[in-house]
């Protein structure tokens, strides 16, 4: 395990920590925060925002709106210490900010803005812990990007020692964890071989005992195949499979989660989400996108690593008029869209809404699918610390349009997660 006082960046090379030296010299840009396209669910998730006057509020259903207001993010990609090479666009050269001017607005009413301040008070003295894959840790370190600049003085720990990482607000003793469990369940050596214990997550489950907020995620890394697929085989019930449909193996992993909440959660204590499926923007094959063409489809590459151009092809039938291949040079939310209708959920989400309507326990679903399908403009693209200079020229070849830039989209992920939270 390795302990790293702030400032701390998660990969480490020579251009990295020479970028994070002269990124400390910086002050943080101000770049205000912003708009455009609708999004209808196909649930409701009712919050009543404080001061609003409204009986309830799907905060998942509405629209991107430009905010031309005076508002500016309130952190910088060269001022958090915890954005990953990956997310950080700004510090990889993004040349555009207007990704960073649209702001979330629920049809029926405003949500209450992120109060950092707020946020650390009210969660003193306790855990706040992430559990998933990548797009988890996007909002982990967005989550600790918008509480740091609350309290930018305020002193602070980074404990890194994966699966677990802890970053630990002190003077509030506040922590906010991310434990990397892509699969939620176990995965097992048998003879040599990685097994993924389709009924099993008594080890993983260790760490997340105690926290007081639990927000899981799941479901990119079950279509893996090839070199991405993180298992050589599947076990259930004493038996072992080389392979099964893989929405049943997600099905039945997710069920072994569901019931490890609901014997070992206790409501009162423990508050527990879990986030819907966060979309790709990339070019897929025609039969790939099959769905109505003029709405985002949801379909998930899902993938935990760069794109290449080999793993799809075809003609865009994401949004109108691309600009490239991919999401490469998109500038503006899809636009043009009123919603994303029921039936278009993914394989996985359909999955994730069955196991969560079956539980006894109270599960909250940040159901950010819709409203970040919309969002096309706001992936790293080739702006992405894994990358080489060489990759980044050649957008055509290798792209990310799976993440989310920092600052940028979970940010509202996180102002929805603070809606859900406090304002329910």
């Amino acid at each position: 395990m390795m302990l790293l006082l702030l400032p701390w960046r998660g990969k480490s090379s020579s251009a990295m920590l020479a970028a994070v030296a002269l990124a400390l010299l910086l002050h943080a840009a101000s770049l205000p925060a912003v708009g455009a396209g609708l999004a209808r669910r196909h649930r409701r998730d009712v919050a009543t925002p404080s001061g609003s006057g409204l009986a309830g509020c799907d905060v998942f259903s509405g629209g991107w709106v430009l905010d031309d207001g005076p508002a500016a993010a309130s952190y910088t990609g060269f001022n958090c210490p915890v954005i990953d090479a990956e997310f950080n666009c700004q510090m990889y050269g993004r040349p555009d900010s207007e990704y960073l001017r649209y702001k979330w607005k629920p049809a029926g009413c405003e949500l209450p803005r992120f109060d950092g301040a707020d946020f650390l008070m009210r969660m003193k003295g306790k855990t706040v812990m992430f559990v998933g894959d990548s797009l988890g840790r996007n909002q982990w370190e967005s989550l600790i990007c918008l509480l740091h600049a609350a309290a930018p003085q305020s002193p602070a720990q980074l404990v890194s020692g994966d699966p677990l990482y802890t970053y630990k607000f002190l003077e509030y003793e506040l922590t906010v964890s991310f434990h990397r469990a892509p699969y939620l369940v176990d995965i097992d050596e048998v003879q040599g071989k990685r097994v993924l214990m389709l009924d099993d997550v008594s080890g993983n489950s260790e760490s997340w005992r105690g926290a007081d907020v639990l927000s899981f995620n799941s479901g990119h890394w079950w279509t893996h195949t090839g070199a991405l697929q993180g298992w050589d085989y599947m076990g259930e019930s004493g038996r072992y499979f080389q392979d099964m449909d893989r929405m049943v193996a997600f099905q039945h992993g997710l069920a072994a989660w569901a019931s490890w909440v609901d014997a070992n959660v206790d409501p009162a204590k423990t508050r527990v989400f879990f986030q819907s499926m966060s979309p790709t923007h990339y070019r897929y094959s025609a039969l790939l996108c099959s769905a109505a063409d003029l709405i985002p489809v949801l379909f998930y590459c899902t993938r935990d690593t760069p794109y290449n151009a080999s793993m799809c092809s075809g003609t865009s039938k994401e949004w109108a008029n691309p600009v490239s291949k991919n999401c490469y040079g998109e500038t503006a939310p899809v636009t043009g869209l009123n919603s994303t209708a029921a039936g278009q959920a993914s394989g996985q989400d359909q999955v994730i809404q069955a196991v969560l309507r079956g539980m006894k326990s109270p599960v909250r679903l940040l159901d950010i699918s819709a409203l970040s399908a919309l969002r096309k403009d706001a992936h790293p693209s080739v702006y992405s610390g894994d990358f080489s200079p060489a990759q980044r020229a050649n957008p055509g070849a290798s792209v990310d349009c799976s993440h989310w830039c920092l600052p940028g989209l979970p940010d509202t992920w996180n102002q929805l997660f603070y809606t859900l939270l406090f304002y329910k």
